[in-house]
């Protein structure tokens, strides 16, 4: 009996069969470079009276170790200390592994629509581009019987209503200022709803802090307990444009916390533990080459297309940094995601195979 399980499990294996997830959870954080996310804190730019906001002291007493490993792990602890050794991490581009956007514009619509769509479609050119006529794969799992009114998002940005076609969706889509009124809101959601209405507005009524879109998603996963959750920080873009080198590195730091704390929470929770997959990525790169270019992107910053992907949970080996050379790009993303869950996702529009990482 023990040898026919031996050989039942060997068979799986050479026949691609693994286990795949139940559940999915994406993240995205706008514009966080893979240069910070590999090589943590910039010295460069942390010395720089421009960029430091008057506080190099705390910079390098928060961020800075004179190795790069730790010094990216005292920026993104949980990604480096638990997705560096028991899921897969892509776009280092000093290992010749590299992550691009395929769309030829590098700034935020687009490259979302990129990755749930798996299609760079060149006519999506613009911030303001009207709902989304191409299919996600958010649209795709809300389709499918088992993920049917399971799936949410959550965004800083009220362009998402746009990007994933909230009118099309079917699912909640949840914004900027947006409040969950119609979605049967728990008191605790109301309390959230209350405080996002009466926050502070850096950026007017487009954009919110990170800290009420993370709160509405968190408290969403543990009311509602959806099957797909994808959830959107907005900071790492908002303070890079600024010039705001420290509330850059903070906000990268604080959405790290944020994705431990999603992560603790599907891995005590019955239903979740060790049946969740968690996908990680972002919708842009920023300039480098140029060092005061890294507050902007756009087809006019010759780095800004280089991006970075994580991956976490069942059908995911324990891979960590991925050195090999090859190329990769954002419309892999959504297959990826799919492919997660054991599926294969089909679109009216061409869509891109998954990243091959490793099962």
């Amino acid at each position: 009996m023990r040898l026919l399980l031996i050989l039942l499990l060997c068979s799986c294996q050479l026949h691609g069969f693994s286990q795949k997830a139940e559940y999915l959870i994406v993240v995205t954080t706008d514009g966080l470079r893979w240069q910070e996310v590999f090589n943590g804190m910039d010295t460069s730019l942390a010395n720089s009276r421009k960029y430091n906001e008057g506080d190099s002291s705390r910079l390098y007493s928060g961020y800075y170790a004179a190795g790069v490993q730790e010094r990216r792990k005292k920026l993104m602890p949980f990604l480096w200390k638990v997705i560096g050794e028991k899921g897969q991490l892509y776009g280092n581009r000093k290992a010749g592994n590299l992550v691009n956007n395929k769309n030829p514009y590098w700034f935020s619509y687009p490259g979302y629509s990129e990755i749930f769509t798996g299609y760079a479609d060149i006519s999506v050119n613009s911030n303001e581009f009207p709902p989304n006529p191409n299919t996600t794969i958010l649209d795709f799992f809300q389709q499918q019987p088992r993920f049917k009114n399971k799936v949410a998002a959550f965004g800083a940005w009220d362009a998402f209503d746009r990007i994933l076609n909230e009118e099309r969706a079917g699912f909640p889509v949840i914004s900027a200022f947006d409040t969950t009124a119609g979605f049967n809101p728990t008191s605790q959601q109301r309390l959230i709803d209350r405080m996002l209405t009466d926050s502070y507005r850096p950026w007017g009524a487009a954009e919110c802090l990170d800290v009420f879109t993370h709160a509405a998603a968190m408290n969403y996963l543990k009311e509602k307990q959806p099957s797909v959750l994808y959830i959107s920080y907005g900071e790492t873009d908002e303070w890079a444009h600024a010039g705001k080198y420290r509330s850059y590195l903070d906000a990268a730091h604080q959405v790290d916390r944020w994705i431990e704390q999603l992560w603790n929470y599907v891995q005590q929770d019955p239903k979740y533990k060790n049946k969740t997959a968690l996908l990680i990525t972002t919708d842009h790169g920023r300039g480098d080459v140029i060092k005061s270019e890294w507050t902007s992107h756009g087809s006019k910053i010759s780095d800004a297309s280089e991006i970075w992907m994580a991956l976490l949970g069942p059908g995911v080996a324990p891979g960590g940094e991925v050195t090999r050379p090859q190329q990769l790009y954002q419309q892999q993303a959504a297959q990826t995601m799919a492919h997660l869950l054991g599926l294969q996702f089909s679109a009216p529009h061409p869509v891109a195979d998954a990243i091959p990482f490793k099962d």
